[in-house]
């Protein structure tokens, strides 16, 4: 019983040693669009992230939000797994909160070019401080 389990830590750092997959597609991640299929209407699309993480780049600490992206597409719609990936890039970043809500808008808007768009970050407390941060680009069209 110990060989084996000895053979299977070996094993366990040979794998640590090695990019997953899914560190694999998220470093070779790009964000994606495709034509909007009804560019004459106007109309919201909702996508939220409950899993977002960065790191304080003061403490080294992760940092844990819910993101919350609302936006009326223009011509192109951000494909769903393109952005997750794109989200999932932050998990090692030293960023702060207003920073990385920022940046994401503004990547965001330079890849689908959308009419309107908001992004909520909403970060989990830390030290008893509960932050949410707002950014928008564009007039939101009534609908």
């Amino acid at each position: 019983m110990v060989t084996r389990y000895t053979a299977k830590m070996i094993n366990q750092e040979e794998t640590a040693k090695e990019i997953m997959y899914g560190e694999r597609e998220i470093k070779e991640g790009v964000l994606i669009c495709f034509p909007n299929p009804k560019p004459t209407r106007d109309y919201e699309i909702l996508i939220e992230f409950p899993e977002f993480t960065c790191k304080c780049p003061f403490s080294g600490y992760p940092d844990f939000a819910n993101l919350k992206l609302i936006y009326q597409p223009n011509k192109n719609i951000i494909e769903l797994k393109a952005i997750k990936l794109y989200f999932n890039s932050f998990r090692d970043t030293k960023i702060s909160h207003e920073e990385v809500a920022n940046k994401i808008i503004d990547d965001l808007v330079f890849a689908s070019n959308p009419s309107w768009m908001q992004l909520e970050a909403d970060f989990n407390p830390r030290g008893n401080v509960h932050t949410i941060i707002r950014v928008c680009h564009g007039k939101r069209n009534d609908i």
